[in-house]
């Protein structure tokens, strides 16, 4: 009896034996599954690729190449900018004087011809002033010289409030810019260079010379 079961034991054991040979266990492909999976992180987490090295310098490089030319462009941008938004300014500086000049000198050439009629009437008044005799019984001349002497001086009222003025260099240093050398005279008690008399008045329209006085200059005299 205990011979028999000995021998089934037997039996039953090769069985096992020849089963486990021929179908593998769960736990021997759990292990053969993941020893695979380690090769394949190991291949995975392996060194890289040798040719793909050289590729991060030249990228680096491709980008700082880059960088550098919109760098460039930038300042070169900035400045026409800067230069475009001068000229600008230029322009509209210039353009502003322009209208300016021509809000201010637009009636010169009616003032030239206006310090004409004035030298007219001075020239009148200065004649009716020596015809004019306080003894004269009918004082017409005298009426006439003073009306011309108020047209006179409201004259030279207008002309000042429209920026208009005579000059008065009489005494003072000759300007080429302002006067006009007609005579010369003996400096007699002048300095030489000065202006001695005026023989046609200057006229002068906001500081710009429209009229040039003709004078005559003091020079030293010769014995």
């Amino acid at each position: 009896m205990a011979g028999r079961s000995l021998r089934t034991a037997r039996h039953y054991l090769i069985s096992l034996l020849s089963l486990g040979a021929r179908r593998p266990s769960r736990d021997c492909l759990c292990v053969f599954s993941t020893a695979a999976q380690q090769r394949s992180t190991g291949d995975e987490c392996g060194p890289e690729d040798p040719r793909d090295e050289p590729r991060h310098p030249l990228s680096e490089r491709t980008l700082e190449l880059k960088a550098s030319k919109l760098e460039e462009q930038v300042r070169d941008l900035t400045e026409r900018y800067r230069k475009a938004l001068a000229d600008s300014e230029n322009v509209r500086r210039r353009t502003q004087k322009f209208v300016e000049d021509a809000k201010l000198f637009g009636i010169q050439s009616f003032c030239k011809d206006l310090v004409e009629v004035a030298d007219i009437l001075e020239k009148t008044t200065e004649s009716a002033a020596g015809e004019a005799e306080p003894s004269d019984p009918k004082p017409t001349l005298k009426k006439i010289y003073e009306g011309l002497s108020l047209i006179e001086a409201k004259l030279q009222r207008v002309f000042a409030k429209h920026g208009l003025q005579k000059m008065n260099p009489v005494g003072g240093k000759y300007d080429p810019y302002d006067h006009e050398i007609v005579c010369h005279v003996p400096a007699e008690g002048m300095q030489p260079g000065t202006v001695a008399l005026v023989t046609q008045d200057g006229y002068k329209l906001h500081g710009r010379t429209i009229r040039h006085a003709q004078v005559g200059v003091a020079v030293e005299s010769q014995e």
